[in-house]
């Protein structure tokens, strides 16, 4: 468990952190900065905690979750500009938090309900959502329709800490298996553009012209 502890704070870090990066392309001041933050950081894991019905969500049961946010964020307010290439640290700071998240949402997954499946829809939702919420906000190409690896990777992370803890390995070597899988393949998306075939059979029509009688 003190494992999956480092992790969760580990995931909000960085995923606060690259919402504040998010604020700083966007010019935004000090509060917009935080709400940037909190709102990526703690994001996935309410959604999560929703879903598995773990009320209070976990932020509001550890208030330390929303300061460690703040506190981010104002790291960021005071430093983002020494960056040059802040875009390209928030993708990579993003694959951090994606590789953290998929094995923490699976281990709480996996706890509340004993079923391997859960535990994968709840890492891959915990690992995800709350980019997808930083880049709606910040009005930045969504994660979800870039053409490289994301979602595919939580859900690898999370299959493979799921597949680890079935075959009776020590929390620490599966959260390590399910870490480095998620972040291998997320990091060589980024590296080397690595894609899942796409749909490719023809274009969708015109929402108005497929609405047309003939």
């Amino acid at each position: 468990m003190n494992v999956l502890i480092v992790l969760n704070y580990a995931g909000v870090v960085v995923f606060a952190a690259t919402g504040a990066l998010a604020a700083s392309r966007k010019q935004l001041d000090l509060i917009g900065f935080l709400f940037f933050a909190a709102i990526t950081g703690v994001g996935g894991g309410t959604l999560r905690d929703l879903i598995l019905g773990q009320v209070p969500v976990f932020w509001v049961r550890e208030p330390a979750y929303i300061v460690v946010c703040v506190v981010t964020a104002i790291v960021v307010f005071f430093t983002a500009h020494l960056i040059e290439w802040r875009y390209r640290l928030l993708i990579w700071l993003d694959a951090v938090g994606l590789a953290a998240y998929s094995v923490m949402g699976a281990a709480l997954g996996l706890a509340a309900s004993g079923s391997p499946t859960i535990a994968m829809v709840t890492g891959t939702l915990t690992a995800t959502c709350g980019g997808v919420l930083r880049d709606l906000l910040a009005e930045e190409p969504s994660v979800l329709l870039r053409p490289e690896i994301y979602i595919s990777a939580a859900l690898a992370g999370a299959g493979a800490f799921t597949a680890a803890e079935a075959a009776g390995l020590p929390s620490y070597a599966s959260s390590a298996a399910g870490f480095a899988v998620a972040l291998a393949l997320r990091g060589g998306a980024i590296q080397y553009g690595w894609t899942i075939p796409r749909y490719r059979s023809r274009p969708g029509r015109n929402a108005d012209d497929a609405l047309k009688k003939r």
